[in-house]
């Protein structure tokens, strides 16, 4: 076969056996990625028949992991990020001490040295991305308060990793291999330059690029072109990423994702992310088929028992330690789980990782199949972890008292303090959700004096309240408790600010079973969502299509009724 088709073949195979499996794996029950993994090892070197180009295979996936982080950039804003900060920075740091400590010690048991030890343990301490992000958004909680703590806690252990890969070069001499130094005076000259570096592109990108992007995608957008707009999302995503990693030393993940999150300052965001999702899709795909790729099937028959003490430190350890965390954070039990199982998988940094590891003298090949089978297992059998959390849950709530305890949490931000005057507690609007709609509702409330109650379940946002003076507490609105420490019984309105249909039927139910004679004010999204709110006296509900339809209309009645 010509050399010069390698790339057509490649792409066709992989997409090709990815869509055959990952079909036969959803008929059986199986998450799709399965499909993809097993793919990958079809067309790999390790098994009979086909095999497609490593190389190729390998940039293919690296594109993914640069549009994904990019749309994670899209959605995930600096802003979002800091408001999770107090869990997700002391959380990732200390769970990829944890893992590293277990990798560590496991590896140095089985007789390796040092450093080969340190980089393996590093290597099992980050998760994935690309599974991360598919598993929180196939159950819709990505833009949850468990998903953004996830996602906050994920993006920390990505940046922690770009400090490893930074300064693993200049130290690896004195771990015991090969040390890659400069013209600069040295290991710690390499290293100042290599973190000034980092230093700057942060910088350039936060300075400037904040402005530059949006006015980029304005100025396309303009143009009423849609390939071009598409053109310009995906071109700034990898020519940010490339231009990162060639001038920066920064990784092509990181790079991405600056770029995202920057684009994110523009009003074309949303549809910057709606143009770029099918290619993302396909290269996601074609990241699970590369590792999948990787993989020796015959380190499972040859080293059985050291691949289950790998996926024990990916699986058991990882979990656990990321479980105790959240919980010493003092959020409740399913958060726990859920961000637990969202970091039970490691991906593209441990490949990455391994790989320098190797070109240092610090990483053993051994090292490096034990890593990729321990990845292409716990990615495998994530979604599994992310299904038995609510069964699981279930379970622990209706035998241990422990649990329930767990779940309600005594979170002082649960209750409103003692120092609140009653009467800002009679006849007061309870104000549930304070997302963006919430937020500007709350300031019409300010300025028109209008007394008020803030329910949310972001622990952050409420604390802010608290400390403008504004009476809050901490839960989900949904459930009766957070809604009974709101002083519901006493108050004038309920006003939910949150769109979620099966939500709101909830808060209604509880409001009127406390307060029969309450108003209740709702938002929706669509006309067919409010169809399926209860049709009671006293419950008005706005759909945000009619409600602005009705403010362009009356602009413009007004303004022709001006001008005649």
């Amino acid at each position: 076969m010509p050399h010069e088709i390698n790339l057509i073949t490649t792409i066709a195979a992989a997409l090709g056996l990815a869509m055959i499996f990952g079909y036969f794996a959803t008929r059986l029950r199986m998450p799709p990625l399965v499909g993809y993994l097993l793919a990958g090892v079809v067309i790999g070197p390790a098994t009979p028949g086909f095999v497609a180009d490593m190389g190729l295979a390998s940039q293919l996936a690296e594109i993914g992991v640069m549009l994904l982080m990019f749309g994670v950039g899209l959605h995930f804003s600096l802003a979002d990020l800091l408001a999770v900060r107090r869990i997700a920075v002391p959380g990732a740091v200390v769970q990829i001490a944890a893992a590293t400590a277990l990798g560590f010690v496991t590896a140095h048991f089985w007789g390796w040295s040092p450093g080969e030890a340190l980089v393996f343990g590093l290597s099992l301490s980050c998760a994935s991305t690309v599974v991360l992000l598919r598993a929180l958004e196939d159950r819709g909680v990505l833009d949850s308060v468990n998903g953004r703590i996830a996602v906050g806690w994920l993006i920390v252990e990505d940046l922690a990793m770009v400090l490893v890969l930074v300064l693993l070069p200049p130290l690896a001499g004195l771990l015991g291999g090969q040390a890659q130094v400069s013209a600069l005076g040295g290991a710690w000259g390499t290293l100042a330059w290599t973190l000034f570096k980092v230093s700057a592109f942060i910088a350039l990108m936060l300075l400037a690029g904040r402005r530059v992007f949006p006015a980029l995608l304005g100025r396309v957008a303009k143009t009423g072109s849609r390939e071009l707009f598409s053109l310009c999302v995906i071109a700034s995503a990898v020519g940010v990423a490339f231009g990162a990693a060639k001038l920066f030393d920064v990784s092509f993940a990181l790079g991405a994702f600056f770029a995202g999150m920057m684009m994110r300052e523009s009003e074309f965001a949303h549809r910057a992310a709606d143009e770029s999702l099918p290619l993302r899709d396909a290269f996601s795909v074609l990241f699970f088929v590369s590792i999948g790729m990787l993989l020796d099937p015959a380190i499972l028959l040859r080293e059985p028992l050291h691949v289950l003490g790998v996926v024990a430190i990916i699986m058991l350890g990882k979990t656990l330690a990321a479980f105790v965390l959240v919980l010493l954070f003092r959020y409740p039990l399913n958060s726990a789980l859920i961000v637990a199982a969202s970091l039970a998988q490691i991906g593209e940094f441990s490949f990455i990782l391994i790989g320098l590891g190797a070109q240092l003298g610090l990483f053993p090949q051994q090292g490096a199949s034990l890593v990729l089978a321990g990845a292409f297992i716990s990615i495998a059998l994530n979604p599994l972890m992310f299904a038995a959390i609510e069964p699981l849950r279930r379970w622990a709530l209706a035998r241990s008292e422990l649990a329930r305890k767990l779940e309600a949490r005594t979170d002082p931000l649960a209750e409103l303090p003692q120092s609140v005057d009653q009467q800002h507690l009679s006849g007061q609007v309870v104000l549930a959700g304070y997302g963006a709609v919430g937020q500007r509702i709350a300031r019409a409330f300010d300025a028109a004096q209008i007394r008020y109650v803030v329910a949310d379940d972001q622990r952050e946002q409420v604390e802010a309240l608290r400390a403008r003076g504004v009476p809050a507490v901490c839960g989900d609105p949904a459930d009766p408790m957070v809604l009974v420490q709101a002083h519901i019984a006493r108050a004038g309105m309920l006003l939910v600010a949150s769109p979620d249909c099966f939500e709101v039927r909830s808060m209604i139910e509880t409001a009127r079973s406390l307060n029969p004679a309450i108003e209740i004010v709702v938002h929706t999204l669509t006309d067919s969502a409010a169809t399926a709110l209860p049709k009671e006296p006293g419950i008005h509900v706005f759909v945000s299509e009619d409600e602005l339809a009705r403010a362009m209309v009356a602009h413009v009645v007004a303004r022709t009724a001006g001008a005649h």
